[in-house]
């Protein structure tokens, strides 16, 4: 049973409220009541004058799959580190750059902006550009040879994607784009990458 639109929005209003507050005490590096205190005040009144828009989330947290997708991400994150190091160490090599866009298969705002940070963090490639209508993402890679082409780049961005929506998405919302809540031995990204995306420049 899904909560009441208000008390969504007070539990919401709470969670960003105390996530500013442990920020501000981390921010001065030091847990006393007055950093509470002063930050617990600033976030109350950062929520009050600056309310965010309301996010719409519809599924649920999937333990396993959420593990997959640190997994995965850590993988991701030491691999794309030492192809970077070793790009930027290697003298005969010179990178070959692009923007690629990618057409999500999700139309979410929540699950757009997590696959656009989950491939920003990783180096080698940062999302330059979000259209949360179209949901499309414009990628800047650093090394199309590193990356495997703009066909394998485009995937690795879909594979972000489908490991959030499996982490986070319901059924339906798996059912509606086509994915299966365990990947298939094929990746999603795969056999669905969209056939509209292109290299827009180089």
């Amino acid at each position: 049973m899904s909560l009441h639109p208000r008390r969504r929005q007070l539990r919401f209003t709470i969670v960003a409220t105390l996530w500013l507050t442990a920020l501000w005490v981390l921010l001065w590096g030091d847990l006393s009541w007055a950093n509470v205190l002063g930050g617990l005040a600033l976030a109350l009144l950062v929520t009050a004058l600056l309310p965010m828009p309301r996010v719409e989330f519809h599924g649920r947290l999937h333990p396993l799959s959420m593990l997959y997708l640190l997994y995965r991400f850590v993988l991701d994150l030491v691999v794309a580190s030492a192809q970077v190091a070793w790009l930027a160490i290697d003298p005969r090599r010179t990178p070959r750059s692009a923007v690629i866009r990618v057409q999500l298969r999700s139309h979410s705002d929540l699950y757009l902006t997590l696959t656009a940070e989950l491939v920003s963090l990783v180096p080698g490639s940062i999302v330059v550009e979000a259209h949360r209508v179209t949901g499309t993402l414009y990628v800047h890679t650093l090394d199309l040879d590193m990356a495997g082409g703009v066909e394998a780049a485009r995937n690795h961005v879909l594979a972000s994607e489908a490991l959030v929506l499996r982490a986070l998405a319901s059924d339906a919302e798996l059912e509606e784009i086509g994915l299966s809540r365990r990947p298939s031995r094929h990746t999603d990204a795969d056999r669905d990458a969209m056939p509209d995306g292109q290299e827009v420049s180089r």
